[in-house]
């Protein structure tokens, strides 16, 4: 039983121990457990603390590097506009000293225009004192014969007696005396008998002279706007920061001004065959597609020797219209460019032609030398090719080409006089100025507004007509001539000048107008009797 007993006993101690030991076992594998698991924690927390330090240095790399290519970008920007603010000031610079040099030149210009006025009405003056003198003369010569009259009346009356001799002679005298009147007034009659005739006789020329010339009366404008396909076509023009555009414009020379208007750019620039090869080239390039500044340097270079081509085919076909044989190959030129100028919407080139063909007939009408006249009348406005690169009005200029290549006199005259700047000395050029007139004042030949033209005469005549003295006038020649009636009893002969001088000074001042007004002034004394 003991035995039994020790033996449970030995069996509960050893159960017990292995029940502590592996209570004990359990204990440690816990703890050893915890403390594996802390040392992970805390590892994986190192971890993401040095995954955290590495994304925060990896932004801060590329907020660095993102930084340095913002301002990078930034400084080639500002770099960029920079330039293209200078090239632009430097534009408008070019652009301020050219409109300065016309302006000085217009300025120029006017000082010779107003120094020439003023040498013109001292003369004016001069003729006045002239006049005045000459009229204070006649007074006296006036009183001095009215008393030798009285004289020869009174020794007439004393001596009584005469012979038949003496009797004679102061009979006739006499008639003599009393004729004058008569003969003055046949004088005068028989006068604008003739006047009347030759104006009939000149009125008849000219329509036979416009009846035999069948021109055209159609007016050409000059268009300054290319139409586009499509409005992205605005952007592929101006092209990458402006490329495109800035080598159009300094090739040509021609602004390009690209505005809200819908397909269309508008081409501005004072030369008119710069202007075609701009519209030319801009065609050929929109047609194409193909835009940039190799394929616009080509382009231009074609349309310029096309026009330059053009240009001289112009010229030549006007000579062989004309008929006026042998010019050299620079006038053949100027005549060319001509068809790019319009005046009042009129074609110079066309005008010159027809103005040609009408002096042509007008001097085979009269027994003139006919291709002369054509000769001067094509050549008469060949100054306005170049008038707006070389300074002067446009008569100076024909003048001077003329005289450079050796025209004939008459050719000289008829420039130089057919805008009246100065007296014509050949019939040629009387008949170059009257096709000149015929060519722009019939209907259609130039663009003028009616209110405007109708607001110029009303304006004319009521100046006019404010004047002291001034009975009645009338504008004439589509307004550039204004003939003024004044009243016999008020003016006299003297005045007129003043009078005219008065006028011509008020509308310079007062209005606006193309060309010149010629200033008529006309005294008129009637003695009318009435037989019964």
């Amino acid at each position: 039983m003991q035995t039994i007993i020790y033996a449970a006993l030995e069996t509960g101690v050893w159960v017990a121990l292995i029940i502590l030991c592996l209570v004990l076992g359990a204990g440690i594998g816990v703890f050893v457990g915890y403390a594996i698991r802390l040392k992970k924690h805390d590892k994986t927390i190192s971890n993401a603390k040095e995954e955290a330090r590495k994304i925060v240095e990896q932004a801060n790399n590329d907020a660095n590097q993102r930084k340095k290519e913002l301002i990078n970008d930034a400084k080639e920007e500002i770099a960029l506009l920079k330039q293209e603010a200078d090239q632009d000031i430097k534009d408008r610079k070019s652009v301020v000293v050219e409109l300065e040099n016309k302006l000085n030149q217009r300025e120029d210009m006017l000082d010779r225009r107003s120094s020439n006025l003023d040498h013109r009405e001292d003369l004016l003056s001069s003729k006045e004192n002239k006049i005045d003198e000459k009229k204070a003369e006649l007074e006296q010569q006036n009183i001095k014969v009215e008393a030798i009259l009285k004289k020869q009346e009174q020794k007439l009356i004393e001596i009584g007696n005469l012979n038949k001799e003496e009797a004679k002679k102061l009979i006739m005298d006499n008639v003599k005396e009393s004729m004058k009147l008569e003969i003055a007034s046949y004088i005068k009659e028989e006068e604008e008998k003739a006047r009347d005739i030759a104006q009939a006789k000149a009125r008849d020329v000219l329509a036979l002279a416009i009846q035999k010339y069948a021109g055209d009366s159609v007016s050409e404008t000059t268009v300054s706007t290319v139409s586009l396909p499509a409005e992205e076509m605005k952007g592929r023009i101006i092209g990458r920061e402006g490329r495109n555009i800035r080598t159009i414009e300094s090739l040509t020379g021609v602004d390009l001004i690209i505005d809200d208007t819908p397909e269309a750019i508008v081409l501005s620039g004072f030369d008119p065959v710069r202007r075609e090869i701009a519209k030319k080239s801009l065609e050929i390039l929109v047609s194409d597609g193909r835009i940039h500044p190799a394929r616009i340097e080509a382009v231009v270079e074609r349309c310029r020797s096309e026009v330059e081509m053009s240009i001289r085919e112009m010229g030549e076909d006007a000579v062989f219209k004309t008929g006026i044989g042998k010019v050299h190959p620079d006038l053949i030129k100027l005549l060319g460019r001509l068809h790019f100028r319009t005046s009042y919407g009129q074609n110079v080139l066309d005008h010159s032609i027809e103005t040609a063909m009408l002096a042509g007939k007008l001097a085979a009408e009269i027994g003139e030398n006919e291709i002369l006249a054509r000769r001067a009348g094509l050549f008469h406005d060949i100054g306005k090719a170049v008038d707006h690169e070389i300074e002067g009005s446009h008569v100076e200029i024909g003048v001077e080409i003329a005289n450079k290549y050796h025209e004939p006199k008459e050719v000289v005259d008829a420039i130089a006089s057919h805008h009246e700047d100065v007296p014509p000395k050949s019939v040629i050029a009387v008949l170059v100025a009257a096709a000149d007139a015929l060519s722009s004042a019939r209907p259609g030949a130039r663009s003028d507004s009616l209110e405007n033209y109708t607001k110029r005469l009303e304006n004319l005549e009521a100046i006019s007509n404010s004047i002291k003295g001034v009975q009645s006038s009338f504008a004439v020649q589509a307004g550039r001539e204004v003939r003024v009636i004044v009243n016999p009893e008020e003016v006299d002969d003297v005045s007129t000048f003043s009078i005219a001088r008065q006028i011509k000074e008020e509308i310079e001042n007062k209005l606006s107008y193309p060309g010149t007004i010629k200033v008529t002034v006309v005294r008129e004394t009637r003695a009318v009797e009435v037989a019964k």
